[in-house]
């Protein structure tokens, strides 16, 4: 599907368009001509659907039929190769759909992106920036940072944490938000090298955004960072955090996010190897297989249930849960490891 197509049935989801056809047909005949390498035949029957696009009813058909017109111009233009008046297409359509604030940041975010990559990084990054300023709740603003943040992070770590953390004042309300957030601990960590303020950012997330879908990749890796630091506790306290997720996500019938079983097999092991509390870690084993049944990490959850048993001075229940685990995962890689526990 063309980046068109894509935006067209986005913007048709958005407005909560019906099944009715929302599209002109210059749409048609610009896109078949685009196809056929007619690049002007392609803009100017564009550019007579902007100029009929406004007249369709309801309103949510005129707004996703202008995208799609304004849009595809600008990327026709882009396929042919024709960079600069793609960019000047793209940062003109602000103005000719100011009424639609998803088209208008998707449209800066691509001049933006078509700027650094001819090298003019200083109006590549205004127009980014632009994005995130003035679109702060739509999904381009957090393409915008990704991208600032993949060019600035060798460039500039210092000073673009700084930026990150100027616009992060008057956009802490805004859904971009908590995009800046882990922007910040991303610098901190891997180009600062300041691992402690990378975990306070990461630690800022679950709580000023509970509902980010960064929640739970922040709490995981605050527990990372918290081993790094020499503090199993608080790498213990963030994963028994991020597994009590899971009984929230049940009862609201939501989805179970990807860090949950890893949590639960890391939780067990710093319980034993680093705070020494074999019953604990047990009891944290022991829930891997029974809440996540379908979890590729059953057989590791289960070898080290045995290894802690062994430690706790209960052999018997180490060998029985070995021959658990050699019976549900005959070809498992820890079969190789039984006489680490010394079982017939």
């Amino acid at each position: 599907m063309t980046r068109l197509a894509e935006v067209f049935a986005v913007s048709l989801m958005v407005t909560g368009a019906c099944s009715a056809s929302a599209t002109l047909s210059e749409l048609s005949t610009a896109e078949r001509r685009a196809d056929a390498g007619d690049v002007d035949g392609s803009i100017a029957a564009y550019r007579v659907a902007q100029t009929k696009c406004g007249a369709l009813r309801p309103k949510r058909r005129a707004k996703a039929t202008c995208a799609s017109a304004l849009l595809g111009e600008a990327e026709v233009l882009e396929h042919a190769g024709r960079t600069r008046a793609s960019i000047d297409a793209y940062l003109a359509i602000p103005a000719r759909a100011s009424d639609d604030p998803t088209t208008s940041a998707t449209a800066v975010h691509r001049a933006g992106e078509l700027l650094l990559r001819e090298g003019d990084e200083t109006a590549a990054r205004t127009a980014l920036w632009r994005v995130i300023s003035e679109w702060p709740d739509e999904q381009p603003a957090g393409d915008a940072l990704r991208v600032l943040l993949e060019d600035g992070r060798h460039r500039n770590a210092r000073a673009l944490a700084d930026q990150i953390s100027k616009a992060l004042t008057p956009l802490a309300d805004h859904s971009v938000a908590d995009n800046l957030v882990w922007s910040l601990a991303d610098l901190h960590e891997h180009e600062l090298a300041n691992i402690s303020a990378a975990r306070s950012f990461y630690d800022r997330i679950p709580v000023d955004y509970p509902k980010s879908g960064l929640r739970d990749d922040a709490r995981w890796h605050a527990a990372r960072l918290s081993k790094t630091l020499g503090d199993p506790q608080g790498a213990v306290d963030r994963l028994r955090a991020l597994v009590a997720t899971r009984e929230v996500a049940f009862g609201a019938g939501s989805y179970f996010s990807v860090w949950l079983d890893n949590a639960q097999l890391e939780l067990g092991r710093i319980l034993r190897d680093e705070l020494d509390d074999l019953p604990a870690a047990i009891a944290a084993f022991e829930r891997l297989p029974k809440h996540y049944p379908a979890s590729i990490l059953r057989d590791d959850a289960l070898f080290e249930l045995a290894i802690t048993h062994a430690r706790a001075g209960d052999p018997g229940k180490a060998c029985a849960t070995f021959a658990k685990l050699e019976k549900q995962s005959p070809q498992s890689k820890y079969l190789a490891r039984r006489s680490e526990l010394a079982c017939p």
